[in-house]
């Protein structure tokens, strides 16, 4: 990742993570993200399945801070971003979800908050999910 042509973070396997956060999102829900995140099991073991988290894998994790996905462009051909949080909100929450990361043992790359960066991407399989914070509490069908 590069900020105005000079790398300013980078992984080798891992997984790069787009972190929008939203005007509800509390330190709580950066902690049970970060979890979340750390306990997938999306590499492929000796036999092919997806069985293997990143710390399996020696892996770790390239965080960059994306209000945009909380674009909504369901109306009109400008997105708006009214269920992002504001900066100041944002912020914060951004770097407790790469702290907490970093504290259940994973290493943790950031991209730099609120600037334009140049990310570059090998996606090495399949695997692209999104996590929603206001999906985590919602109970599985049975």
């Amino acid at each position: 990742m590069a900020v105005a042509g000079d790398v300013v973070a980078e992984i080798h396997a891992g997984f790069l993570v787009l972190l929008g956060v939203t005007s509800t999102d509390t330190p709580t829900t950066a902690h049970q993200m970060a979890t979340k995140v750390i306990g997938l099991r999306i590499f492929n073991d000796e036999g092919g399945r997806m069985n293997l988290g990143l710390r399996d894998v020696a892996g770790a994790v390239l965080c960059v801070s994306q209000f945009t996905l909380y674009g909504n462009v369901r109306r009109g051909r400008r997105p708006s971003f009214e269920t992002a949080a504001a900066a100041d909100v944002a912020r914060p929450l951004y770097e407790a979800f790469c702290e907490a990361i970093l504290a259940l043992g994973v290493p943790c790359e950031r991209g730099r908050f609120g600037e334009h960066m140049i990310v570059s991407l090998v996606n090495d399989g399949p695997v692209t999910l999104v996590i929603d914070s206001a999906e985590m509490d919602v109970a599985r069908r049975t």
